[in-house]
């Protein structure tokens, strides 16, 4: 079920929907800025440079005309802000993937209840405040850039889809099409990362997000594809500066 407002003489536009495991936004994009939340639930979302996999203590933040697209991963409900143009000015040019404190949450979820007025001195001040949480919100490592080669982008989107899969790295190439020579040549020089080393940001960050869920570290780490958790410990670590079980704490 959802709520959709699209009134003139609003700054903010609120839009609320239950979405089942595995339905999908195809690519758009608006001329306001979005603001991608999930109360429940986690979902990819794509654009051409790069992919996120946002748990429900991050949002995402698409600035206006960015083509973009959502997958849905277990029952999400979805509470996205849309913002207008000359407010979303304030806000970083790019996508970001954004820390939600409990004060965000609240007045996310508080706006999707109704809209913010333009001429409404009230809903202007609630504005001032919603943006100025989104300027200082913490950007997280969550985003994965991705490929343009076709071949190579195959194989992205099938990590991003299976990222706990053992498979050969080999076994994967030719089921993109592509030699494994090549396709780590393409990874290297349209990502900046090599291949192994894609595979394995794309592992912990569904690893990260199991974590987000209330997996624990044992059960976040083999559904991340690692044989042991001590090793997803060692590589959570070392990209994330804490422990998964502390990050897990933090939630």
């Amino acid at each position: 079920m959802s709520q959709t407002r699209q009134t003139d003489g609003f700054s903010v536009r609120s839009l609320a929907v239950t979405y089942r495991d595995g339905e999908t936004i195809e690519r758009h994009s608006h001329s306001w800025g979005q603001l991608i939340y999930a109360a429940s639930g986690t979902m990819r979302v794509a654009t051409d440079e790069a992919a996120w996999l946002v748990p429900p203590t991050r949002a995402i933040w698409v600035p206006p005309r960015v083509a973009h697209e959502i997958h849905m991963r277990g029952q999400t409900a979805m509470r996205t802000l849309y913002i207008a143009p000359e407010r979303a000015s304030a806000l970083p040019p790019a996508c970001r993937a954004l820390e939600v404190s409990p004060l965000l949450r609240e007045l996310v979820l508080h706006i999707v209840g109704g809209m913010l007025s333009a001429d409404a001195p009230e809903d202007e001040r609630l504005c001032g405040v919603l943006i100025d949480l989104l300027a200082r919100s913490e950007a997280t490592p969550l985003g994965l850039p991705l490929p343009k080669d076709p071949r190579a982008r195959r194989l992205a989107e099938a990590f991003l889809a299976d990222p706990g899969n053992a498979a050969p790295l080999a076994a994967l190439a030719r089921e993109a099409a592509a030699g494994l020579r090549t396709l780590q040549r393409r990874f290297a020089a349209e990502t900046g990362l090599t291949l192994e080393a894609w595979r394995t940001r794309a592992r912990l960050q569904h690893g990260l997000v199991q974590l987000a869920d209330g997996a624990s570290v044992t059960a976040a780490a083999l559904e991340a594809g690692y044989a042991s958790p001590s090793a997803f410990i060692a590589a959570f670590k070392a990209a994330f500066g804490v422990t998964p079980a502390k990050y897990r704490a933090g939630r």
